[in-house]
């Protein structure tokens, strides 16, 4: 396992600072405040923007966010009504008694923002630690290809800090047009997600395969928090049962081990290095189950969309929330039947 200083620790970290101050800390520009951070923090309720356009885009990138605070992760933020949403939506509804269906209704609109009043989104500057790399290009699509680079790093400037924001690239250069990304003191319009977030212990974890989620339940049996997953596939299926955490790892080095796994990656036994890029990403919480486990995801905005070979995929920044509350021998049970 390669040990090496996250700057997103970093960067989360300056965001917790800029809300408890009143957005006073260095990291943002002074007086200058975009008319992107404006309008995603003022965004309001409307039914009729679900016709889409602007407004539409920033009411739900503002659901997005608060979701996301609060527990019930939607996955990657990027402005788009979709599964994930509706898991998180109908998670939170179920959570707090309201009636679940799903939908982002005033009901919803009104409990989140009366919870977390603070604004979402922050006007950032680019530091030279999130500029430097080594940035890898591209992700090899073979295995072998991936074993030759010494850590599986961010692509790009841009995925990075699209990562450190919990956003879709596309949304982080549609709300920053013409501004290059990778350029020190530019700033930038960012989501302002895990701001002061809680982090429960988890009493249990409950994969739910028909759903495609992860909750976290508290020792009064409460949902705490949800994270939308993938979880294995009709041909490679997650496990059932009951089973529980064996081991937690942060940067975990992958190993593919054609004697060991059922699929074929690769006919040789190969090991990938770490890095966010890495195929079980930046965590790697392992199971009892031998194989098995909740990890990581190289591409966020894949995450409940596609299937898995059988482990739990969550994106790289819910799996590290997700890591936080579990510990060693922390049970986790598969339950429902798998939709893919």
């Amino acid at each position: 396992m390669t040990n090496f200083r996250d700057p997103r620790a970093d960067v989360a970290a300056a965001l917790l600072a800029m809300l408890a101050a009143g957005f006073a800390a260095p990291v943002v520009a002074q007086s200058v405040v975009t008319a992107e951070v404006q309008g995603l923090n003022q965004a309001a309720f409307d039914p009729a923007a679900a016709a889409g356009g602007a407004a539409a885009r920033d009411m739900i990138i503002r659901a997005e966010v608060l979701l996301d605070r609060a527990g019930f992760s939607p996955g990657v933020i990027d402005g788009r009504p979709g599964g994930n949403l509706k898991g998180a939506i109908g998670a939170y509804q179920a959570a707090h008694g309201l009636a679940v269906d799903g939908q982002l209704s005033e009901g919803v609109w009104d409990a989140l923002t009366r919870a977390d009043p603070r604004p979402v989104a922050v006007a950032y500057v680019v530091t030279a630690g999130e500029v430097k790399g080594p940035f890898i290009g591209s992700v090899p699509a073979k295995m072998e290809d991936m074993a030759k680079l010494d850590h599986l790093g961010f692509t790009s400037p841009a995925q990075s800090l699209a990562e450190t924001f919990h956003m879709d690239v596309a949304l982080l250069t549609a709300l920053n047009p013409g501004v290059d990304l990778g350029v020190v003191g530019a700033t930038l319009a960012v989501a302002a997600p895990d701001a002061g977030a809680a982090t429960p212990t988890a009493a249990r974890v409950e994969v739910d395969k028909s759903t495609g989620q992860v909750r976290v339940l508290d020792d009064g049996g409460r949902v705490v928090a949800v994270f939308p997953a993938t979880v294995g596939s009709t041909s490679r299926p997650a496990p059932s049962g009951t089973w529980a955490v064996r081991d937690i790892a942060h940067d975990p080095a992958y190993t593919f081990d054609p004697a060991r796994l059922t699929f074929g990656l690769s006919k040789h036994k190969l090991t990938i290095h770490s890095g966010p890029n890495n195929p079980v990403g930046s965590t790697w919480i392992g199971l009892t189950k031998d194989t098995y486990g909740i990890h990581g995801s190289p591409d966020p905005s894949l995450v409940g969309k596609t299937a898995s070979h059988g482990c739990v995929r969550l994106t790289n920044w819910d799996a590290r929330r997700l890591a936080a509350m579990v510990r060693k021998g922390t049970p986790v049970s598969f339950v429902g039947q798998a939709a893919r």
